[in-house]
C-alpha cells in the first residue's frame, strides 16, 4: 500500500511539473524582434531618416505590441494563436518602420 501511494505521488508530481513546463510564458523571439525594431528606430533618429513625429508614432506602436504581449502572458501561457498575433503585429510594425525610414521626409 505504501509503495502504491509513493507511485501515485510521483505520478502526480510529474504531471504538475509537465503542466508548469508547458505553461512557459516566455517569448524570446518576440523579445528579440522588439529589441531589433527599437534599435532600427533609434538608428533612424540618429541618422535623420526619421523625424521626431515619426519616431514618436513608431514608439507608440512598439508600446502597443508590448501591451499585447503582457496580456498574452497574463494567464501564464502564450498560446500559438497569441504568438502568431504578436508576430503579425511585429511584421506590420516592421513594414511601417521601413516605410517611414525610406520616405522623403528627413530631420
Amino acid at each position: 500500500m505504501k509503495r502504491m501511494m509513493t507511485w501515485v505521488w510521483i505520478a502526480a508530481c510529474a504531471a504538475v511539473m509537465a503542466s508548469v513546463a508547458s505553461a512557459d510564458p516566455a517569448t524570446p523571439r518576440v523579445d528579440r524582434r522588439e529589441a531589433r525594431q527599437q534599435a532600427r528606430i533609434s538608428q533612424g533618429v540618429r541618422s535623420g531618416q526619421l523625424t521626431p513625429r515619426e519616431a514618436k508614432r513608431l514608439h507608440r506602436g512598439e508600446r502597443r505590441i508590448q501591451r499585447s504581449e503582457r496580456r498574452a502572458k497574463a494567464d501564464g501561457k502564450v498560446t500559438p494563436r497569441e504568438r502568431a498575433r504578436l508576430n503579425r503585429k511585429l511584421d506590420r510594425e516592421s513594414r511601417t518602420i521601413h516605410r517611414l525610414k525610406h520616405n522623403a521626409r528627413t530631420r
